[in-house]
């Protein structure tokens, strides 16, 4: 796997061609970030300039001592050396000062990265993630920030440290002998060649190294969020093969960079101190004749070690800051990638009290993902406040698109999505939302306590309106019954939890909302027939003066329905009470045959 050819890495959302401007310039990005703390900003820079400037005072000082050892008494010679020990301690602190500032300045700015870039992600719609998985998400908020916090706290400031000292080295360089530094300056074009070369080419492997890392982490996030699944079917060693893989592309990958970066360290640096090691040897000769003094040629030697160490040192940090630049463009992407599902400049509001009355006015849509395949095609219907429809038809038939439709996860290519009149596309996803409550097929359990969970659906509920909630949700006594009762710990997506208690914590929290609106998808479909009547009467209390959609193939659920909306295709085929519609013989009477195992036996 290490000798493997150069793999194309994967594509990541919102990026077609990764090779075209990955720049250090791309770390200008960053600038807003940092604007708010200029005051730290300033400080750090304060100080970095002053080091700087001592370390380049330094070698000053070491030509006095030296050219001074037989003209001046031992006072005054006492006193270059404490003048030198006093400079050395105000490097020293100069030094722990910067450190301190710009890594408070980077654990800050990456902080407020973070927060940033999450909070743009958990508002994209379900379209977006059609397009890019969510353990690249994570890594980009994870990895990516990390090598900008080295970067911010680290990188650039050793990078400034070494352009100020690098100039102002060659200046007094210039200053102590004009001769050999001439000779330096043309060693300069010999040691940027070769960082413009490979640095161009390190900058492309950057940024590819990211992206398989990226990839790394989205297939180890897939596996273990399925991981009983993996189990189930014993997939774990294709599991292992799958994730090894891409591990060791990623290997091979940072490689290449490793490799490609040791290149350029070893040519600056061999070059920068070949050169400085033949214009010392001529600096030898001209002491030799008397041309220039000892301390002299021991400061032009210093000066010469500054400027080669800053060579030496840039050519590193020229390769973290071509990952970070990277890096950068990949959280910027995330930043600036456009939604396909956006709040209207201008919101429209909604009348207080939300009455419920939901309308499709011909809504036709297909899937971001399957674009040639239409979910729903053309769909009239008008739900009245207080009405109970649920929704049925084989799978595929559009049944839960209806649902997320409402909910605005998506927009319809053609007609409208209508609550109490207003088009949903005008008003915020935020303000209509709040008047919805949604029971889900596979509902979401988050790692927090019982209680946390059903507080979800009102954060600012009591402990006894949360309790109201698990008892008419019948959760109440399997809540109770844990360790901890309603403080108990669930685990990561509800481990500790069965399918219908899972179920039965979701219709809690959308009981706790309290929403004129109540979307039920398969709400019961895990329950056992004992639970599901004690839910059903819960949701039947609940429904009650609420418009109520409700997709399921329960009969139990279904039958009770004011209207019953039989869907088949993406089109709707049948409407009519449960009744009228085993009568007419069509689709419906069909699937009541096939599934409703209750209604084979009712009928």
């Amino acid at each position: 796997m290490a000798d493997e050819a150069p793999v194309a890495p994967p594509a990541s959302a919102g990026s077609e061609d990764r090779e075209k401007s990955k720049k250090v310039g791309a770390l200008v990005a960053l600038w807003p970030f940092m604007r708010p703390y200029n005051s730290l900003l300033i400080a750090a820079i304060v100080a970095l300039v002053l080091t700087a400037a001592i370390s380049l005072t330094l070698p000053m000082a070491v030509r006095r001592v030296v050219d001074s050892f037989n003209t001046v008494d031992s006072k005054v010679l006492d006193l270059y050396f404490v003048a030198a020990l006093g400079l050395a301690a105000l490097l020293a602190l100069g030094t722990g000062l910067r450190y301190a500032l710009v890594t408070v300045l980077g654990e800050r700015v990456v902080a407020d990265i973070r927060k940033a870039v999450f909070n743009r992600v958990i508002g994209m719609s379900p379209a977006y993630y059609e397009r890019i998985m969510t353990g690249e998400v994570l890594s980009r908020i994870t990895t990516d920030t990390t090598l900008i916090l080295t970067v911010i706290g680290s990188s650039v400031s050793v990078a400034l440290r070494n352009i100020l000292i690098f100039v102002g080295g060659l200046a007094l360089m210039l200053l102590t002998s004009t001769k050999l530094a001439g000779l330096v300056l043309l060693l300069v074009p010999l040691v940027i060649i070769p960082i413009l070369v490979l640095g161009r080419r390190l900058r492309v492997l950057s940024r590819e190294n990211q992206d398989w890392i990226a990839a790394s982490s989205g297939s180890a996030s897939e596996q273990l969020q399925g991981v009983q699944t993996v189990q189930a079917f014993t997939h774990e060693t294709q599991s292992r093969a799958l994730f090894s893989d891409v591990t060791e592309r990623s290997y091979g990958s940072a490689r290449r960079r490793i490799t490609t970066r040791a290149q350029l360290t070893v040519i600056v640096i061999f070059l920068v101190f070949a050169g400085v090691l033949g214009v010392l040897w001529i600096g030898a000769n001209d002491l030799r004749s008397g041309t220039i003094s000892p301390g002299a040629l021991i400061q032009f030697v210093i000066y010469s070690v500054l400027v080669a160490g800053a060579v030496g040192s840039l050519s590193e940090v020229w390769g973290e800051l071509q990952r970070a630049a990277g890096a950068t463009e990949r959280l910027v992407e995330l930043l600036t990638n456009e939604d396909v599902v956006v709040d209207p400049a201008e919101p429209l509001v909604l009348a207080e009290p939300v009455a419920g009355r939901i309308a499709f006015e011909n809504v036709s849509f297909a899937y971001p993902s399957r674009p040639g395949r239409a979910a729903l095609d053309q769909v009239t219907l008008t739900i009245e406040p207080g009405e109970t429809v649920a929704f049925v038809g084989p799978s595929g038939a559009g049944k839960t698109t209806i649902i997320q439709l409402l909910l605005r996860f998506y927009d319809p290519q053609a007609g409208r999505v209508l609550l109490d009149g207003v088009d949903l596309t005008q008003v915020g996803r935020e303000v209509f939302r709040k008047h919805i409550a949604l029971v889900p097929q596979d509902p979401l359990i988050f790692a927090a306590s019982a209680g946390e969970n059903i507080r979800f659906g009102r954060p600012d509920a009591t402990q006894a309106e949360i309790v109201s909630a698990a008892r008419a949700a019948a959760a109440d006594e399997f809540i109770s019954a844990l360790p901890e009762g309603y403080d108990a710990p669930l685990g990561e997506r509800g481990v500790m939890l069965s399918g219908g208690q899972k179920q039965r914590i979701a219709i809690a929290r959308a009981i706790l909302r309290d929403a004129p609106v109540l979307l039920l998808d398969e709400a019961t479909s895990a329950l056992d027939a004992e639970s599901e009547r004690a839910v059903q009467m819960a949701v039947d209390t609940l429904s009650k003066g609420r418009t109520t959609l409700i997709v399921a193939h329960r009969l139990a659920t279904v039958k009770k329905a004011d209207r019953i909306v039989v869907l088949d295709q993406g089109r709707i085929a049948a409407i009519g009470t449960h009744d009228q519609l085993v009568a007419e013989g069509g689709l419906y009477a069909r699937l009541a045959r096939l599934q409703f195992t209750d209604g084979v036996a009712a009928e």
